[in-house]
């Protein structure tokens, strides 16, 4: 496995708590993407994406807000101390960073925290990182006059900007492009062919664990508190010569998704990220859903499985802490999910445990499979054949006293996800259960596994292909 966001220019937002750091990274990302909030330490995890400007990309880090100085130079870290592991994180990307955007806050004015946080970035970064002094928040000529102060921090000519407005972020733009060695754009072919992985859970199931076995380093920031990811996380991997970009969110529970589905609630730190969690689905190709083995399957699993099926995206069940069960008894388990999963026993399931990396490739095999089966196209000749003789064996039921439906055609009108119609007379009705049993029988004959089927009712004459 190889990351592609290194091998872009990495381009690092940091500054102190509440400068504008995620405002300013989803304008230049042009993405509602990084969490916003009043509230300090909102970012925990770095959000990361791409930024193309003027024929050319670079990776854009927006890195936690740093609340306590001597959390930077700290060597041990506590594991479940959060805020100590943002600044862990941050200083990390601030050390492979090729250019760091240094923010400040027009509307304060220079703070200790900021002089303190350039003299440790003085003392230990190397001389020559590239740094530029952006100064947010200048909304008006009133506030773009007291920029100059930032003078005193001795890192260049101070750079007034609004992230809210987009005021001088094109200025920004090409500052940034002049002081990094940028790469042309992408071909839009590579871009196309991303498969999108979202991974999706209760609190506390192993979600980030698992990207960060997956990846090898600690990516995603891992804590036993409950909702430590609170906003979607991309990483992008090359496997097998496939681009997959993993999406890590937060940890989905009962209250927090009922809070989040009720608009007149006001919302939480927790509400948000749960909806940035469910919105990241419409995006998605593939879902995880991951399952602590020992914890067994909740109601909140079985809603989450509704959301994924909604949503029209392929699914696999990851079982994971796989290594924390004595009697690992993979037929006896697989039984008991899709008993209590019984909608979704197209999707296969993987044992893994994150912690030991046990099986974790076999995951990327898994969506590597499902990709090529999202684009299963079954001709009509085969589908003709196929319809004779599952109707041979098992004629559709009679509705009441009416006579049994009779099935002019199913054809394939869509791949990725497939989708077929069935078309049927005018005045006549066909049962639910007959259309899943065709749904079934094809599973069997053609494959799909881990791909959602729709097949819908046709009364019409001409069916379109998509």
């Amino acid at each position: 496995m190889e990351s592609k966001k290194e091998k872009l220019p990495l381009v690092v937002i940091f500054g102190r708590t509440n400068v504008g750091k995620s405002t300013l990274f989803n304008k230049l990302t042009e993405q509602n993407k990084a969490l916003v909030s009043d509230v300090e330490g909102t970012t925990r995890d770095s959000n990361i994406g791409k930024v193309e400007w003027a024929g050319k990309i670079f990776t854009l880090v927006d890195t936690g807000g740093i609340m306590e100085i001597k959390n930077l130079t700290k060597k041990t870290i506590n594991d479940n101390d959060i805020d100590a592991l943002v600044q862990k994180q941050a200083r990390d990307y601030l050390k492979k960073a090729d250019l760091i955007l240094f923010l400040v806050d027009t509307k304060t004015g220079l703070l200790g925290d900021d002089k303190k946080m350039s003299l440790i970035i003085k003392k230990t970064l190397p001389k020559n990182k590239n740094i530029i002094l952006v100064a947010n928040k200048s909304d008006n000529p009133r506030l773009r006059s007291q920029v100059a102060e930032f003078n005193k921090l001795s890192l260049g000519e101070p750079l007034p900007i609004s992230a809210t407005t987009g005021s001088g972020t094109g200025d920004l733009l090409d500052l940034i492009v002049k002081n990094i060695k940028t790469k042309s754009i992408v071909n839009s072919q590579i871009v196309n062919s991303q498969i999108n992985v979202c991974i999706l859970g209760q609190p506390n199931v192993g979600k980030s664990s698992l990207i960060n076995s997956i990846l090898g380093e600690k990516r995603i920031i891992v804590s036993s508190i409950p909702h430590t990811t609170r906003e979607p996380q991309d990483t992008e991997i090359e496997y097998d010569n496939n681009l997959i970009n993993l999406i890590d969110t937060a940890g989905i529970s009962k209250q927090g998704q009922k809070g989040a589905r009720k608009i007149k609630f006001k919302e939480t730190l927790e509400k948000k990220s749960i909806s940035k969690s469910l919105g990241v689905l419409k995006k998605a190709d593939i879902a995880l859903l991951v399952i602590d083995t020992k914890q067994g399957i909740s109601h909140q699993d079985a809603k989450l499985v509704d959301e994924i099926i909604s949503q029209k995206v392929s699914l696999i069940i990851i079982a994971n802490k796989w290594d924390t069960i004595e009697d690992r008894n993979t037929k006896k388990y697989t039984e008991y999910i899709y008993n209590s999963l019984p909608f979704v026993k197209w999707a296969p399931i993987q044992f893994a445990s994150a912690l030991t990396g046990e099986k974790v490739t076999k995951i990327l095999d898994l969506i590597l499979e499902i990709k090529e089966q999202r684009k299963i196209r079954i001709s009509d000749t085969a589908l003709k054949n196929f319809l004779s003789r599952i109707i041979k064996n098992h004629k559709p039921p009679k509705r009441k006293l009416d006579k049994r439906p009779h099935i002019f055609e199913l054809k394939q009108v869509k791949i990725d996800p497939p989708k077929f119609f069935i078309r049927i007379r005018n005045k006549d009705e066909m049962h639910y259960s007959y259309i899943k049993f065709i749904e079934n029988r094809m599973r069997e004959k053609f494959g799909f596994i881990g791909v959602p089927i729709t097949i819908e009712k046709m009364k019409k004459s001409i069916i379109k292909e998509k």
